[in-house]
Order: structure tokens, then C-alpha cells, then sequence
């Protein structure tokens, strides 16, 4: 018997969740909310095989309209456990600690609202919204009644508070000048070396 199925992969299921996500996200984070609000398998284990082969099977002469890659810092190197979309600039790519504590308030609004909007809200739903409202001051408060609605009020507040800059001239400068491998993984961090005294 010969069995199909109409589930996408990891990686279209990845991009559902990033996509809804906005911004660089931890990959625990991406695999819940699609676990959350949407159809599909995405795992943890899976992503992170995803993850690997992305890099380890590269071909730049492979057509493909994105992959799922590391989010960066603005050194270059691997933003370890953040995951982004290759085809979004640079600015949403790399992450600064301001940068990051942006993105993952303007998530939790998306999510909130794209919640909102939906007819109903089941355990699996709730559980997520109950888990994001406690990393947004004001949160746990505003989502005592489970009003998707006002969670996404209390991080757009929170996001309001924040000023990201933009990218430096210098990480722009930088970032043209890599090729195409090391803006999708990155470059290699040098190690310090001690001072001779």
C-alpha cells in the first residue's frame, strides 16, 4: 500500500512559523508555534537535522527560494539557537541584544493578533499565549482572561519602549563584502589571545 501525504516539510514548515514570527526566533520557539497553529510534525529534532544539512549539503548553483540559516550577531558570527529566513536583508538577519528583545516582543504581538482572529483558541493555543505573556511586562496580567488582544496591547507597549539602531556602517560594509555561504552561516569568531605581559 502506497501511502502520501499532504503535510509540508520541515523546512516549508519552519517557514510558516518564521514567517509569522517576523524576525529572527529560537528554533524551540519556531517549532511551538507551528506545533501551536498549525498542521504539520515539526520537531526539534527535526529542525535541528534540517539545520545541519542546510549547511552541510550547501550548493550555491542549487535553486531555491530560501533556506533556514542562523540568525547572526553583528560580528558576523552564529547567533546560536536563533533561527532566520535567508531571504529577508540583512537588517532583520542580524541580532543585537536590543534587536532581539524587539523581535520578540513584535512576535508575540503577531502571534497574539493572529490569534485573535481566529475563531477559536484550543489548549495547545492557550498554553503558547499563557507561556509568551510571561516574557512581556504587564503579560501575565493582561492575559488573566485569556484576551489574545490585550497580550498583544501589553507587548506593543513593552516594544514601544525599546529603540533598536540601525545596522552600523561598518557591519554593512562587512556584510557585502561576505559571499553567499558566509551570509547564510557565517564567519568563524577568532579566538582571543591573552595579553603578553
Amino acid at each position: 500500500m502506497i501511502s502520501s501525504t499532504t503535510l509540508p516539510g520541515v523546512r516549508e514548515q519552519a517557514r510558516h512559523a518564521l514567517l509569522l514570527l517576523g524576525g529572527p526566533a529560537p528554533a524551540r520557539l519556531v517549532v511551538d508555534v507551528h506545533t501551536a497553529l498549525f498542521d504539520g510534525d515539526l520537531s526539534m529534532s527535526g529542525m535541528a537535522v534540517m539545520l545541519r544539512d542546510e549547511e552541510r549539503h550547501y550548493d550555491p548553483d542549487a535553486l531555491t527560494a530560501y533556506r533556514i540559516c542562523p540568525a547572526l550577531h553583528h560580528d558576523l558570527t552564529v547567533a546560536r539557537g536563533l533561527v532566520t529566513l535567508s531571504g529577508w536583508p540583512a537588517a532583520r538577519r542580524l541580532v543585537s541584544a536590543r534587536s532581539a528583545r524587539a523581535d520578540a516582543l513584535a512576535a508575540v504581538v503577531r502571534i497574539a493578533e493572529f490569534v485573535a482572529i481566529r475563531a477559536q483558541a484550543g489548549s495547545a493555543v492557550l498554553d503558547l499565549l499563557s507561556r509568551l505573556a510571561e516574557t512581556v511586562p504587564g503579560g501575565p496580567e493582561a492575559f488573566l482572561v485569556h484576551d489574545p488582544r490585550a497580550l498583544a496591547d501589553a507587548a506593543r507597549a513593552a516594544l514601544a519602549e525599546i529603540t533598536v539602531d540601525a545596522l552600523p556602517e561598518a557591519v554593512e560594509r562587512r556584510w557585502a563584502a561576505l559571499d553567499e555561504r558566509q551570509r547564510l552561516f557565517g564567519v568563524m569568531s577568532l579566538p582571543h589571545q591573552r595579553a603578553r605581559g
